[in-house]
């Protein structure tokens, strides 16, 4: 079984390569060719441009493929420009619980934005506010190729221990470094899944039988609140919280969740939120300490 992956060299793609590994497929991962990766002699590697569609023409012509996952599809011309050049069974691509914006709840069902029959607009990333070209992006998929077999995997907030986006990670390097904060939401419940959960179950979607949109998540919410007490506690210093602090990065953002039954009918069982937010906590606090 040959395996195609864009975005496969950090976060959570570099979980998703190596679970490809370990179910024995041949993967290829396509870069731009310059970030480094962890794979060795395990992997093929393609350089192409994402958002150049003749890169990946070139890139790809003659070839195919039995599943590609793709964690980097934007917005709709993303989705056009690789779909038209691209020979698959079966195409994964991560997407976003921004697509519920700005309805956000709990337990949001996947059913509450169709993206097969919502609006289609060709556009590129910065046409649109994120929410809205992550939509556009799933619109492509499913209305442009309506027989490409196909999922779009709805991921809440990623974070883990090789984080990039640093926001989790800012509330606790403030906290320990005593560096004000100005949070204006500290009792919204938010919704999380673990990197490495992350990258696992895009690989299971894609080795398996799941499509349509797909909530992801783990198990339960976390609030601000608890997240800062916890800190505190386990740095052993209070928060600097005022208006003039730091804007935190979760800063509006309503309490929410993902219903995740459908995720759960393919196989899948996710960890509660505590089991690994809180170890990941400690592992930030000692990687600040030191």
């Amino acid at each position: 079984m040959i395996a195609l992956v864009l975005g496969g060299t950090r976060f959570m793609g570099i979980h998703l390569v190596n679970e490809l590994i370990s179910a024995g497929y041949d993967i290829t991962i396509a870069t731009r060719g310059t970030t480094p990766d962890p794979f060795g002699d395990k992997v093929t590697r393609l350089v192409a441009d994402r958002n150049n569609q003749g890169s990946l023409r070139s890139a790809f012509d003659g070839k195919s493929y039995d599943i590609t996952i793709d964690n980097l599809a934007y917005c709709s011309n993303d989705v056009r420009f690789l779909l038209d050049v691209l020979n698959t069974k079966k195409y994964v691509m991560t997407s976003t619980a921004s697509v519920y914006a700005p309805n956000f709840h709990e337990n949001m069902r996947e059913t509450e934005v169709d993206t097969k029959t919502l609006h289609l607009k060709w556009c590129n990333a910065d046409d649109f506010p994120y929410d809205e070209v992550k939509r556009q992006a799933e619109n492509a998929l499913f209305q442009a190729y309506p027989n490409q077999v196909s999922a779009a995997v709805r991921f809440p907030y990623i974070f883990g221990a090789d984080d990039y986006t640093k926001r989790l990670y800012f509330y606790v390097e403030h906290i320990v470094q005593q560096r004000a904060m100005n949070i204006d939401n500290m009792q919204a419940r938010l919704s999380f899944i673990n990197s490495c959960e992350a990258g696992k179950f895009l690989a299971h979607i894609a080795m398996g039988s799941g499509a349509g949109y797909i909530n992801a998540s783990s198990n339960g919410t976390i609030s601000l609140e608890e997240i800062v007490s916890y800190t505190e506690k386990r740095a052993g210093v209070k928060a600097v919280i005022e208006d003039g602090g730091e804007v935190g990065p979760f800063n509006g953002v309503p309490s929410f969740s993902l219903d995740t039954s459908v995720a759960v009918k393919t196989g899948c069982q996710f960890m509660d939120i505590n089991s690994w937010v809180y170890p990941l906590i400690d592992h930030w606090i000692g990687t600040i300490g030191a």
